[in-house]
């Protein structure tokens, strides 16, 4: 069965900050990641233009995560059964991502992600059809919650504290109960999951796995994004897509 879940992740910045933003966490991150036989393989990256998004930017990458495979998986499959293939289309502030994992040829999970200058109250922000909407689960991600769980281990979890956090650059923080209803500058990802693991007796269970490590994965990247904003304040677009260079 198809799973339809929509994460709302309100963020303390605009959406200029936040194109910035991501694009220094997503380098810094894979920075991170990434040690000899695991993590982040960048194959393509480069620009693009169709009819569906426009003009953005386009990446191909390769994800090794064997060592982060949950225990119940490994029984059933080996495990470069989580080596995952990802292909992105970035034309923010719309963008889209497709995952496919090569030893499960019918798997499917993707990424559609509307960005908005508003807390989270949008409703339909991806224009879903009634039977759509019906099938399709919000969860509202607050970045201050400290909260964690089996994925966020295996991701990694940052330790922001952010109800005392104050950046020095930006004057930003800290975030305290029901900070989203008042806070400015103020900006939401509307990330769209649709996720199909046509597998009889465990493809539920993938489902539900996978849905919650990119969950993990949403609110770790996110917090970052806020706690490295005295890194990337102030730099341009052209200033990060230089260091994206000099990485690569």
């Amino acid at each position: 069965m198809v799973q339809l879940k929509e994460f709302r992740i309100v963020m303390p910045m605009s959406l200029e900050e936040y194109q910035v933003a991501q694009m220094y966490m997503v380098m810094k991150m894979q920075q991170q990641s990434t040690n000899g036989d695991e993590g982040v393989e960048v194959l393509e990256n480069k620009r693009f233009q169709d009819d569906v998004f426009g003009k953005g930017q386009f990446t191909s990458k390769v994800y090794r995560l064997q060592s982060k495979a949950p225990a119940w998986l490994t029984t059933i499959a080996p495990k470069d059964a989580l080596v995952m293939q990802e292909e992105a289309w970035n034309a923010y502030p719309r963008c889209k991502t497709v995952i496919k994992c090569p030893y499960f040829t019918k798997f499917s999970l993707t990424i559609e992600t509307v960005h908005r200058a508003d807390n989270g109250t949008s409703e339909n922000v991806h224009g879903l059809n009634e039977e759509q909407l019906a099938a399709r689960q919000v969860e509202i991600i607050d970045i201050a919650s400290a909260e964690t769980d089996y994925w966020s281990y295996a991701i990694g979890s940052s330790s922001f504290d952010f109800s005392k956090f104050k950046s020095t650059k930006s004057g930003r923080g800290p975030l305290l109960d029901g900070w989203q209803d008042n806070y400015r500058p103020v900006m939401t990802a509307y990330k769209l999951v649709t996720i199909d693991a046509p597998y009889w007796g465990f493809g539920y269970r993938l489902e539900q796995a996978l849905l919650a490590g990119e969950r993990a994965l949403f609110i770790e990247s996110h917090r970052n994004c806020f706690g490295w904003i005295d890194e990337w304040f102030g730099l341009t677009m052209q200033q990060i897509r230089e260091l994206e260079q000099q990485e690569n």
